[in-house]
């Protein structure tokens, strides 16, 4: 069997006007303190790909727009809603007052491996992504009701935050739109 590629007109995507106003899953995304412009642009763009409902860009994280996040986020600034707070702990403190559960993505004791995270909580889900040297700082983790942990096998310690951030959302996606 041979298989044709898609040109992007066949994919009956939404436009700009009509995504911003189409209902998103209840998964939120909070980036703390994130130094990459381009992982911050990849994470943009995943999160449009899964219809995430919100990005909070917290401390040092760049916000758009800029140059380097555009260059990978390819128009996704405009197409996911987000938010810039001063620190990951205002964020995290406002997603818990509307009954958000909150997890870190992270390395940690008594964490949940990724394949054993359960159900999709009712009033959604932020996933908390850290600092590309750092991870999530431990003050964060403390705040969090559970840690994530994607498996790893190999020598190196971490994937690249893009990377997690792919995994992470896809598992949250299909808890919410499969």
């Amino acid at each position: 069997m041979k298989h044709r590629k898609l040109e992007n007109s066949e994919l009956e995507r939404p436009d700009l006007i009509t995504v911003q106003s189409m209902e998103r899953y209840p998964i939120h995304v909070v980036l703390d303190n994130i130094r990459s412009l381009n992982n911050i642009g990849s994470v943009f763009r995943t999160a449009d790909a899964f219809m995430a409902a919100h990005i909070h860009l917290c401390g040092i994280t760049a916000t758009p727009p800029h140059r380097d996040i555009n260059k990978t986020a390819l128009g996704a600034t405009e197409s996911v809603p987000w938010t810039y707070h001063t620190n990951t702990q205002e964020a995290i403190s406002a997603l818990k007052s509307q009954g958000v559960q909150v997890w870190a993505v992270e390395q940690a004791e008594g964490s949940t491996l990724l394949q054993n995270w359960g159900n999709a909580p009712a009033k959604g889900v932020a996933l908390v992504f850290g600092n590309e040297v750092k991870g999530v700082a431990q003050d964060i983790v403390d705040l969090c009701d559970g840690v994530l942990e994607i498996p790893q096998h190999g020598i190196k310690h971490s994937l690249n935050i893009s990377v997690s951030a792919g995994m992470v959302l896809w598992e949250a996606f299909k808890r919410y739109a499969l």
